[in-house]
């Protein structure tokens, strides 16, 4: 197939087709954002494990974790052990300009790098997920200054983002060295704390179900989980992009406000994820101690929905 352009080598291909239905935007806007953006993007997808969500036109989006096999020999890959499906899995590792490229060129609309650093965990992290509501990024705010406020009682701090959906994203930078279930419990532990604050505004209930029009503070991603990159575009109507933004901000920003055509003039020379971002931090040995008195919520959900089903059954 003919190139339409040539980046740093890579061959770029039919860049004028329209991304995805919806998008308002073409292939060559998501290139040309990417390249826009590198600077900032690569910082936090450098050295990670790396899934990524592509869309082909005429069919629905989907997530690729291994890397193809037709991909460049150029393209820098990891091994990684992945106990759900009980196999290897080699992702990429999207370390420079080219191979960023090349993923903009499979239609490669988000990332979603791992959380750890070969075996080093890097960040504890909150997602908020606020019910479906006319209001329900306003909900996911005020529940992010919930998890403000556990954090600044706990002695932490950390940087939000937009998810670019509906959503909060809250990260907190972790001490080399940290223990993987010493940092899942401390995420755990957080949770609770930000839902003690509030618990008419906030829930910690992993079954939906449970949730009573809630916002849910999610305590899962440490581990294998993932969450969209800073400045990461997402798979929704006009393409928005996960945005940082600072705390003060927060409560006067709108997820449409940052989108893939509006995202590089906000930033100037700017990288406000790094700016924001505050140093690693040690987690509180109390913190840690709670966490591990609170189960791990997939494994209490999955209890759970066996013992309904029981009682369904019997009923």
């Amino acid at each position: 197939m003919a190139a339409d352009e040539t980046r740093d080598g890579v061959a770029l291909t039919n860049l004028d087709q329209p991304l995805f239905d919806g998008a308002g935007a073409t292939k060559r806007d998501l290139v040309d954002y990417l390249d826009a953006v590198r600077g900032r993007i690569l910082p936090v997808l450098r050295d990670r494990a790396l899934s990524v969500i592509r869309v082909r036109p005429g069919q629905e989006p989907f997530v690729q974790k291994n890397l193809p096999k037709y991909a460049p020999d150029w393209v820098r890959s990891v091994s990684v052990w992945a106990d759900a499906s009980r196999r290897q899995v080699t992702y990429a590792l999207c370390d420079d300009r080219r191979t960023l490229l090349w993923f903009a060129n499979q239609r490669a609309v988000e990332y979603h790098p791992a959380l750890f650093v070969g075996d080093h965990p890097t960040h504890m992290i909150l997602d908020l997920d606020p019910p479906e509501h006319d209001d329900s990024f306003s909900l996911a705010v005020r529940g992010a200054f919930l998890v403000r406020q556990a954090l600044d009682d706990a002695g932490l701090s950390g940087a939000v983002k937009t998810s670019g959906a509906k959503g909060v994203h809250v990260f907190v930078p972790v001490a080399e060295g940290t223990a993987p279930d010493d940092l899942a419990a401390a995420t755990r532990a957080l949770a609770a704390r930000a839902e003690r604050v509030d618990p008419a505004l906030a829930t910690t209930a992993f079954i939906r179900e449970d949730r009573a029009g809630k916002v849910f503070l999610d305590s899962t991603r440490a581990g294998g989980a993932t969450v969209a990159a800073a400045y990461s575009p997402r798979i929704r109507p006009g393409v928005p992009v996960s945005f940082p933004v600072a705390w003060a901000d927060l409560d006067r920003v709108a997820p449409a406000d940052f989108t893939m055509r509006t995202a590089p003039g906000l930033l100037a020379e700017g990288d406000p994820w790094a700016d924001h971002m505050p140093a690693p931090q040690r987690l509180p040995d109390d913190l840690i101690a709670e966490g591990h008195t609170i189960p791990v919520a997939r494994v209490q959900a999955m209890h759970e929905g066996k013992r309904r089903a029981r009682a369904r059954r019997a009923e």
